[in-house]
């Protein structure tokens, strides 16, 4: 079959913002703009298209990244089929709790469009998400939205880009108008002035800019030009002669410097108020990049481990990346996955590189938020879902059997928060586990332990409202009934100092003993290395088949820290010496020694227990400063840096996870509900004495 849609014509691009900064609003109108969906869906009356979720409409907040893809012909080209591209969407979330959407989304996409609130400019998770999108070098444009809204400013939103996020923000949209003054949007580089008309903004129709806006658009576009040109030699030359340089290739110099990421355009308008919104789609054409502008991703060759260069050509071997797993009632497990290169055939086999497992592909599916349209194939560029898929999960790399790539994993962030839950009835029991597992699968910062001694299940995750939209799913989608204890924090032991010891493991009776003896050393590695096992034994004094089981206690032993009990991180373990017997010695009982070993080496060595520490931002009237700052002193919080912000004051500090728990209603009754927070998982901190006794008490949760 041939490919419907050229590769060329193709955008793969992401919507992420702060919470509340209207992606999901924004989103909407790209579909009813598109002709997706045929009505407007909004956000406040639980209607959003992209919101499908139950969750979602109820708490008016986006969860899961909805992907959706759409048809546009840009705004200038009067209805020329032939300028028609596809773009595929993504709408993620702005919640700090479900960062692993933004950051499994950014990993797969070419082009970002950053929204923005026009009251409040940057925000603390327009800061996080911007980061990610570095991270994974994502090229962006920025859209500044809500600008009807009472104190809204398009100088002062743009200011803070500048300032915060990246000093290479250009202009090409200016609002006409502010508040409920917003009549439409200048684009600065064309010299038109265009305004939406009809009930829904749909009519957009371009005139020459009103005499009052001429002077801006002068000042704005020359500034524009100016950075524009800086990034192109021949166009610095005339523009240093002064010539007048014509706007395809002012556009094609833009395309370029946003693609290598040394320009950032900035558009304007209100998503609300269905002004501004085609302007902007009509930037994604011109300047964010298809699959084939970028250069190729670079992944590994599984069985050489040299690189390999995947080319974004159908002509390629197939290779993809699932950067999501989605439980579907109707159809079973979707694999969300985008195709770097190649094609994919339903009913064809591929092998997924990251387990070595083959797969067989059953549907494929074009997906339109939870509206699926059945495809027979799938090029390069494409992203879609993988119906039947066994044994995938979030960030495995699927490709053609004949030419396995290993691409880059998603690294997903460790669980801060904890609960006990346990399953009100019998019936209930065995569909938590279940449903436990599916979630655990879809949502790689979700993880399911059992507690040893109490034989509870504890569930983890990045923050209150993550597990509770969690659990919540869990009734709704897989009819189980829990109870759920207390949130508590996820704390970790480690060592200080440096220890040796040994463990002996002696037993006899009647028949065959057990003989196992270890001598570790033990030294503390910094902060976030994790957990290293060297192995030192010269001169066979432990045979070599004994060492695994050594490291596997040792391994054993880490899970369960000599404290209070929780686990051990950023430890070196160094095995250098023991004896083995000739017939008693086994496996199991070198296991065993190593745990020992483990144990009393760590008593010794000055164990401390970790505790998570969040980097909080509050924003709040002048009048609450005292109180609020107070506040956070009392919560052994470090405040780090306090400044102003439209009209408000903001206080940025490091607070420990202990003590934030139910933050939000002692803010809202401090300052009469007008304060926001933000708060992101910082660093591990050594707990001060006196909070590490009541920890081993028991007593601090």
């Amino acid at each position: 079959m041939p490919r419907d849609f050229p590769i060329e014509k193709t955008r793969d691009i992401g919507i992420i913002a702060h919470i509340d900064a209207g992606k999901t609003t924004v989103s909407e109108r790209v579909l009813f703009y598109t002709g997706i969906s045929h009505k407007i869906g909004e956000v406040h009356e639980g209607a959003a298209v992209m919101d499908w979720m139950e969750q979602e409409r109820e708490r008016g907040i986006t969860i899961t990244a909805a992907a959706t893809t759409a048809f546009w012909i840009p705004t200038y080209a009067n209805k020329d089929e032939s300028k028609k591209h596809r773009i595929n969407i993504i709408d993620t979330p702005g919640h700090v709790d479900f960062t692993i959407e933004v950051e499994r989304s950014l990993r797969v996409l070419d082009g970002g469009v950053v929204v923005f609130d026009g009251v409040a400019g940057v925000e603390p998770q327009s800061e996080t998400v911007w980061r990610q999108a570095d991270k994974y070098k994502v090229p962006r444009i920025c859209f500044i939205n809500k600008l009807d809204r009472m104190g809204a400013s398009f100088e002062k939103s743009l200011a803070s880009i500048r300032e915060r996020l990246t000093p290479n923000a250009v202009v090409l949209t200016f609002p006409m108008g502010h508040e409920s003054e917003l009549e439409g949007v200048v684009d600065v580089l064309a010299e038109r002035a265009y305004y939406f008309d009809g009930e829904h903004g749909e009519n957009v129709r371009g005139e020459d800019v009103p005499e009052k806006y001429k002077n801006e658009l002068e000042k704005r576009r020359s500034e524009t030009v100016e950075k524009i040109a800086g990034t192109d030699d021949s166009l610095t030359e005339e523009y240093l002669e002064g010539k007048d340089i014509v706007l395809d290739r002012l556009k094609s110099a833009l395309r370029k410097a946003t693609i290598e990421y040394k320009l950032v355009p900035v558009l304007c308008g209100s998503a609300l108020k269905n002004k501004g919104v085609q302007i902007m789609l009509d930037a994604v054409v011109d300047y964010l990049p298809a699959p084939t502008d970028l250069p190729p991703v670079e992944g590994v060759d599984p069985k050489s481990g040299d690189k390999k260069s995947v080319k974004a050509s159908d002509g390629e071997p197939f290779s993809a990346l699932a950067f999501k797993l989605q439980t579907d009632p109707f159809v079973g497990q979707l694999t969300y996955f985008r195709i770097y290169s190649g094609i994919l055939s339903a009913g064809s086999y591929i092998l997924n590189v990251s387990t070595g497992d083959k797969e067989r592909v059953g549907r494929i599916l074009r997906m339109h938020a939870n509206h699926r349209e059945e495809v027979k194939e799938m090029y390069t560029g494409g992203i879609g879902a993988i119906v039947g898929l066994k044994n995938t999960h979030t960030g495995d790399t699927l490709s053609d059997p004949d030419h396995p790539v290993l691409l880059e994993k998603i690294e997903a962030p460790e669980p801060v928060v904890s609960v006990r839950i346990e399953p009100k009835t019998k019936a209930d029991q065995e569909r938590m586990g279940l449903a436990l597992r599916r979630l655990a699968d879809e949502d790689p910062t979700f993880r399911i332990r059992a507690d040893q001694e109490t034989m509870e299940t504890i569930i983890s995750g990045m923050g209150e409202l993550h597990l509770e939209v969690l659990v919540d799913r869990m009734k709704r989608e897989f009819k189980v009934e829990a109870d759920v204890g207390r949130p508590q924090v996820a704390y970790k032991e480690t060592i200080q100092g440096t220890a040796e010891a040994e463990g002996k493991y002696i037993r006899q009776s009647g028949g065959r003993g057990q003989y196992g003896h270890v001598r570790l050393k033990i030294k503390p590695l910094e902060r976030g290395k994790g957990f290293e096992f060297v192995n030192a034994i010269r001169g066979g004094v432990i045979p070599q088949e004994f060492i695994p089981a050594v490291e596997k206690g040792v391994k054993e032993a880490m899970d369960r820290g000599v404290i209070a009990g929780y686990p051990l991180i950023d430890a070196e373990v160094t095995l250098y010496d023991g004896s083995y017997h000739e017939v008693d010695s086994s496996e199991a009982a070198f296991k065993i020694a190593g745990s020992m070993a483990l144990q009393e080496a760590v008593r010794r060595a000055k164990p401390v227990i970790l505790e998570p520490i969040m980097l909080v931002e509050v924003v709040t009237p002048e009048g609450f400063l005292g109180e609020v700052t107070g506040d956070i002193s009392s919560k052994r919080g470090k405040i780090e840096e306090m400044g102003e912000r439209y009209n408000n004051k903001f206080i940025k500090s490091k607070v420990p996870l202990s003590e934030m728990f139910g933050y939000v209603t002692n803010l809202r009754s401090m300052t009469e509900g007008r304060a926001t927070y933000t708060m992101e998982f910082s660093n591990y901190e050594v707990v001060p004495a006196s909070v590490a006794e009541l920890i081993k008490e028991g007593k601090k949760k």
